[in-house]
């Protein structure tokens, strides 16, 4: 399948092509289904008559191009009607009835906020040519309105607020928010490539709208996608100052699967500076090697490395409650343990060593220690804690494992 991308230098162009090369080169085989071929790239210093060869050729069209922040407010209508015009005169001109995905917005409603925006108007005309379009030539037409979009490789400073937002928290520069209750819905881009990639296989989300709002409907005209995140201005930057803190807390905050902080999380970290990328962590040395908390987790402990000299004996102690993981990665070392509730005192053992990596449990009401075997090498250990380390409650007891 030949596809062509207008708008590809764009946020959405290149995130889509990114994923189409993917799946093109093998590296992506979650669309085993989807044959993709060449990939046109099209943008605004391409030349006509590649544009010409593209539509003459090409199997699929996203048309993704655009003009969002003109100098002179009639450049919108010159720029999204007109170009949407020139391309789809281009396809009937070499006969190519092939399915056209068109990019449009939510302004598009002209409702609302909305109602008086020129970009709107501009979007809402290219919206009636493609439906005509499809009607004249029996094309399968997509057109989908975005609403505010968010991810990697989004200019800042430019109508994402999102984008500016993580640029300017990540380098440390100063962002003004009117009011923070105001709410947006937001697309993350890798749920727009993923309805654009369904569309490219026939699966599109189709629906009508009412105002703003998305009504579900298999023959609806327009398309959707259907996963989108509702969320103040507030809750962003308040979730981005906890990113932001992260190096110096450690602490994680709570990113599930599919939730619009786990997106947001992905997209401040790619707007960090070089010399924020990596950070120093504390590491408490003695003669008998090192301790390093590496990461906190929200409601789920925290875990370090553990480094321990030739010969020397960690732990020998106990807990009430907490409960640990003790992961050799290196080296060749002796966990034992012992139940205080033990009246036999029977010690535990397990022989130890980076290369059969297992995980032991420290269990709750046995104390436990580590030895390193080695006369010559350290034994580094990954340890987990069900909590993040709390000094004015540390319920750790001192107690040797052999008496």
């Amino acid at each position: 399948m030949k596809i062509l991308v207008t708008g590809a230098k764009g946020f959405a162009g290149k995130n889509l092509c990114a994923q189409l090369k993917n799946i093109r080169d093998g590296k992506d085989r979650t669309r085993p289904g989807l044959n993709v071929g060449e990939i046109y790239e099209y943008d605004i210093d391409s030349r006509p008559d590649e544009l010409d060869r593209y539509c003459r050729d090409c199997d699929f069209v996203f048309n993704l191009a655009g003009v969002n922040r003109p100098k002179e407010q009639s450049e919108f209508m010159e720029g999204n009607f007109g170009f949407a015009s020139t391309l789809l005169e281009t396809l009937k001109k070499n006969g190519n009835t092939c399915p056209v995905l068109l990019s449009s917005s939510q302004q598009a409603s002209l409702t609302g906020r909305f109602g008086n925006s020129e970009y709107g108007r501009s979007k809402k005309a290219g919206e009636e040519l493609f439906l005509k379009y499809q009607e004249e030539t029996g094309a399968k037409v997509l057109i989908y309105r975005f609403p505010n979009l968010f991810g990697k490789w989004c200019r800042p400073n430019y109508n994402s607020a999102v984008a500016t937002f993580c640029n300017n928290i990540a380098n440390d520069l100063p962002i003004q928010v009117n009011d923070p209750s105001v709410e947006l819905e937001l697309l993350y881009i890798d749920d727009l490539v993923d309805e654009m990639l369904d569309a490219l296989e026939g699966k599109e989300h189709r629906c009508e709208f009412d105002g703003l709002d998305v009504v579900a409907k298999d023959d609806g005209r327009y398309c959707h996608c259907p996963v989108t995140h509702k969320v103040t201005l507030g809750a962003i930057v308040e979730l981005l100052y906890k990113f932001a803190e992260q190096p110096k807390s450690l602490m994680i905050p709570e990113i599930p699967d599919g939730s619009f902080a786990k997106k947001l999380y992905s997209t401040y970290l790619s707007y960090l500076p070089k010399e924020k990328v990596a950070y120093p962590l504390k590491m408490n040395v003695d003669d008998r090697g090192s301790f390093t908390e590496l990461v906190h987790l929200t409601n789920c402990g925290q875990v370090s490395i553990n480094i321990s000299r030739p010969g020397i004996t960690k732990g020998q102690h106990w807990h009430n409650t907490k409960w640990e993981f003790f992961i050799v990665v290196k080296g060749h070392g002796l966990i034992q343990q012992r139940s205080l509730n033990d009246p036999e005192g029977m010690v535990l053992e397990w022989e130890v060593s980076g290369d059969r990596i297992e995980a032991v449990h420290m269990l709750p009401g046995y104390t436990h220690n580590i030895i390193n075997l080695s006369d010559t090498e350290d034994l580094v250990t990954v340890m987990y804690c069900n909590e993040v380390f709390n000094p004015n409650k540390p319920d750790t007891f001192f107690e040797p494992v052999v008496k």
